[in-house]
């Protein structure tokens, strides 16, 4: 994985912001990707930083970049929790959920719609969605947003601010390991 493309797509989970980020990487040889993965979980695991393949497809990986901790937290609330039991989730640890999710994703070409909690969107937000799809939403963003637009707004700024200052930096020199922050 290129420190570029981590960098583009991860700011806000790098900065402890975000619970994760995800995105597709091209790679020419799974073996180094895989590799690849294995190398960033040693050197970003006493950060809080975790990264994970969902799936291989196409010479492409999905990769989630997450923070354990956070996934914890936002995976035991009471809607994330429902609403990932109502689409047949163990939710007795975020391993299983995970797993769960790597498993759907790899059997259909859409995403799963629940994959925002996994994401950090605030669960009323990925309810919302699920329930009302596209058409009720009241702000469109990082995500589909049906609950509080104010806060979701604030969200997306802060989200937006610090790429731009992470993808400066990067481009001026500053490695990612300068970059992650642990939260």
């Amino acid at each position: 994985m290129s420190e570029e493309s981590i960098v583009r797509h991860c700011s806000p989970t790098l900065a402890g912001l975000k619970t994760a980020s995800m995105f597709t990487y091209k790679y020419k040889n799974i073996d180094e990707m895989r590799q690849s993965i294995r190398l960033f979980n040693r050197l970003y695991a006493p950060k809080g930083l975790r990264a994970l393949p969902l799936r291989y497809r196409n010479d492409r990986a999905l990769i989630y970049i997450y923070r354990p901790a956070r996934l914890s937290r936002d995976l035991g609330h009471t809607t994330a929790c429902r609403l990932l039991r109502e689409r047949g989730y163990d939710t007795q640890t975020p391993a299983r959920c995970l797993t769960h999710l790597a498993r759907r994703i790899g059997e259909s070409e859409q995403f799963p719609h629940e994959v925002g909690l996994f994401l950090g969107y605030p669960p009323e937000d990925v309810c919302g969605f699920i329930e009302q799809g596209s058409r009720e939403c009241k702000c469109v963003g990082c995500w589909k947003v049906y609950g509080d637009v104010e806060a979701a707004q604030k969200t997306f700024a802060r989200y937006k601010k610090c790429t731009d200052i992470y993808c400066q930096r990067h481009a001026c020199g500053r490695p990612l390991e300068r970059l992650a922050v642990r939260a």
